[in-house]
């Protein structure tokens, strides 16, 4: 009789030994403070996957509300032109606060509650909804710059010069799973609640996801950054030659930076491309495109483990030459594809090798400035994103209108083969 008391106890004890093993493997359960600003971390990202997985939906808001393609294409490109004019001088200014997560943390809050704010818009204007929410999104576009800076810096202070694949393939796939199936959750409360108030209700609801987010990102505690030293007031011609010394000093971020600018302005080139593809050539259905793209968000979980194991094994450099070459010819693959089942296999590879990317590209410029001025270097480096991000899609689109969508595509995978050539000459360890 004792032995079968003890008996459940033991395999209850074994199955929680075997839990919190299983948990440990994807977030460290000590009390340090690194291993606190982990969780701290994740659960951040769990919040952002929430809010986040109202983005697919606002362009869809904003043309069953009437906007033109003009305010499609405004609502993105103006977090690429804002990030364009005031990232470095943000940059300049986050460098000099001794503790960023502050400004991180509340800028990503206030690009979330621009969610509800979009959502409460039509109960109050009617004919200048479109408007008024398109300057929601303008004004949002500062806090948005702000996040995309302190991000880099907050996540490799967090992470640590050894941490960075660890903790980034950890975020991303938790924030990927949770956004994905909160997209799809969202989309069934779309389809049972008239119009406009569904969206009103979605926008409103997900973007509760930042509190969440502020809740756990305001508590990373990073050690105080070291403000460089104040620079005396002096010509623009005067600093413009001591940031272009600055650059010289670092050769290695100039080549890392420059190297991804090109591929990124490819990367960038095909965004646009992809649906007018899969609407225009393929003559894809709804549910066709919603398929692909889940397919693609859908391999991300397993595939930021696969290429953090990969980097680790194999190399950075073997990493980047793979994922870069590969996606490289995704685009050119894609123009010759006639069939939506080859286009769904398609998305699932390209998903896996886009997730080494991600990975490898962030640690490549973290590696390659000095980390007592990171705010400074990670500002011109999204300087650098934000042009190729704002340009190559226009360039795109007009480009497709001229020769053909097909043929824009392979142009969009030849711009990608060029920053391979970049990455073999200057992707060194």
């Amino acid at each position: 009789m004792r032995h079968s008391v003890l008996n459940p106890r033991r395999n209850l004890l074994r199955h929680k030994a075997a839990l919190c093993h299983l948990l440990s493997q994807w977030v460290p359960l000590g009390k340090d403070i690194q291993s606190q600003n982990v969780r701290r971390v994740l659960i951040d990202g769990i919040g952002v996957g929430i809010a986040s997985a109202a983005a697919p939906y606002l362009p869809v808001f904003l043309t069953r509300l009437g906007a033109d393609n003009f305010a499609i294409g405004l609502l993105t490109s103006m977090p690429a032109l804002a990030g364009l004019i005031f990232a470095v001088p943000l940059g300049q200014f986050l460098a000099r606060r001794a503790n960023i997560v502050p400004w991180y943390s509340g800028s990503r809050f206030l690009v979330q509650v621009c969610y509800t704010l979009t959502g409460l818009v039509p109960f109050f204007v009617t004919d200048q909804a479109v408007l008024l929410i398109l300057l929601v999104w303008a004004l949002a576009t500062i806090p948005q710059t702000i996040v995309s800076i302190g991000f880099t810096v907050v996540m490799a202070g967090v992470a640590g010069p050894e941490g960075r694949f660890y903790l980034m393939s950890r975020r991303w796939s938790s924030l990927g799973v949770t956004s994905a199936v909160v997209v799809a959750f969202a989309g069934l409360v779309l389809d049972r609640i008239v119009f406009p108030l569904n969206f009103q209700i979605v926008f409103v609801a997900l973007s509760l996801g930042g509190l969440l987010s502020l809740a756990f990102s305001r508590r990373i505690e990073l050690p105080p950054q070291k403000p460089p030293p104040p620079m005396p007031t002096r010509s623009f011609r005067s600093r413009l030659t001591a940031w272009l010394e600055l650059m010289r000093a670092h050769p290695k971020f100039v080549e890392t930076v420059g190297s991804q600018f090109i591929y990124r302005f490819g990367l960038a080139f095909a965004v646009p491309l992809f649906p007018l593809y899969y609407v225009r050539v393929l003559n894809a259905s709804d549910e066709q495109i919603g398929f692909i793209a889940t397919v693609n968000g859908a391999v991300l979980l397993g595939a930021y483990f696969l290429w953090a194991r990969v980097t680790k094994k194999r190399g950075i450099r073997f990493a980047l030459l793979t994922t870069t070459l590969t996606i490289a010819f995704y685009p050119i693959v894609l123009s010759f594809t006639q069939h939506i089942a080859f286009v769904i296999l398609l998305a699932g590879l390209a998903g896996i090798f886009a997730a080494g990317i991600d990975l490898v590209l962030f640690d490549m410029v973290v590696a390659s400035y000095p980390q007592d001025q990171a705010a400074t270097f990670v500002g011109v480096q999204q300087t650098t994103v934000y042009v190729a991000t704002f340009i190559a899609p226009l360039v795109a689109t007009l480009l497709a209108s001229s020769i053909s969508i097909p043929l824009a595509l392979v142009v969009a995978g030849l711009i990608r083969l060029a920053g391979f050539g970049m990455f073999v000459l200057f992707g060194r360890e």
